[in-house]
């Protein structure tokens, strides 16, 4: 238990430090965005008015309002202490809204879309990878250059070629959008109909780039380990070959555990080029939006729960780690 107990406190350690550096840089980076987002609120507000000190103070209303009044110092405890109550303040890109408000309704989306759908190609690559590994011979020499092909594209040539060829060649899906723009959210068939229709391009998308780059990892780390010496002294003692295979796909499986927590904990971020290709209201589209209308509490908003995301699923694998793997175990009790 000492082991254990030395080696979860590192790691609590680096947490809270790692933590603290991103909120830190969380909250310095969007505020260091050219442009003055105050200003242009202001300019909409004071359309038509010609008095300077009007003008004048409108702009400070907002400034408070917003407490770019203030010290840098005071805005950033302010921001800490809302940040824990979920409070991020109000948008300025679509002010008056709260930020919490426009976060709670994008972050749906985005999970929806990428949750199921790096889980699927996961699954996918692993057994595809898997199988090449195990068996070879034709099956390997078609999976690896197919796979190979499909994770060099970048995803966003992947977006474009299934939106030109399923909706606008052949028609048979929506071009953009989360549901038909005549339409308001409710729970009727037509718009779970309308939902599902332009769910499926975006979400095979994200699906076929992770196969190919789970595939080629699957079968990398399999072929090695089914050339491990362990794997070659237990044939030699005749221990079965399906109990032989079980080991070594999950000694294998270990590197790709670690890409999926990754790749889960940054699914918010990864969301922006599906859902800037195909318009997807996710929390993706929100973030570019807050970047190109210098919206820096929507920003820090969005960043934050990305950095907290990657820090708890990258905290979450090294316990699992702790657990599951006997090298780990061992440097344990060194």
């Amino acid at each position: 238990m000492k082991g254990y107990r030395k080696y979860f406190g590192k790691k609590i350690v680096w947490f809270l430090i790692t933590f603290l550096i991103a909120v830190l840089l969380n909250f310095i980076l969007p505020r260091l965005m050219p442009g003055d987002p105050v200003a242009v609120i202001t300019a909409k507000s004071a359309k038509g008015i010609s008095d300077t000190s009007a003008v004048k103070q409108i702009y400070e209303t907002y400034a408070k309002q917003f407490g770019i009044d203030k010290p840098m110092y005071v805005q950033f405890f302010t921001y800490i202490k809302n940040a824990f109550t979920g409070d991020f303040g109000l948008s300025f890109s679509q002010y008056p809204r709260e930020v919490s408000n426009i976060i709670s309704n994008a972050i749906w989306w985005t999970i929806g879309l990428q949750l199921p759908a790096i889980v699927v190609g996961w699954l996918l690559g692993n057994i595809l990878g898997a199988l090449a590994a195990y068996i070879r011979k034709g099956f390997d020499k078609v999976l690896m250059p197919v796979s190979l092909f499909v994770s060099s594209l970048p995803a966003f040539g992947l977006a474009v070629i299934l939106l030109v060829v399923f909706a606008i060649k052949l028609n048979i899906a929506p071009i953009s959008g989360g549901y038909g723009y005549d339409m308001i959210p409710n729970f009727s068939w037509n718009f779970i109909k309308s939902v599902v229709s332009h769910y499926q391009l975006p979400f095979w998308s994200i699906v076929a780039i992770n196969i190919g780059g789970q595939a080629i990892g699957m079968r990398s780390m399999s072929i090695y380990e089914l050339n491990a010496d362990y794997v070659k002294y237990s044939r030699f003692l005749g221990i079965k070959d399906s109990k032989i295979v079980g080991y070594v796909f999950r000694n294998a499986m270990l590197p790709q555990v670690t890409g999926l927590a990754l790749s889960l904990g940054t699914m918010v971020g990864g969301a922006l080029v599906a859902e800037i290709i195909f318009s997807y209201p996710g929390l993706g589209t929100t973030m570019l939006q807050a970047i190109t209308m210098s919206d820096y509490p929507l920003l820090s908003a969005t960043t934050l729960i990305i950095t907290l995301m990657v820090l708890f699923a990258t905290f979450a694998i090294d316990i699992i780690y702790g657990f599951i793997d006997p090298r780990v175990k061992a440097a344990q009790f060194d």
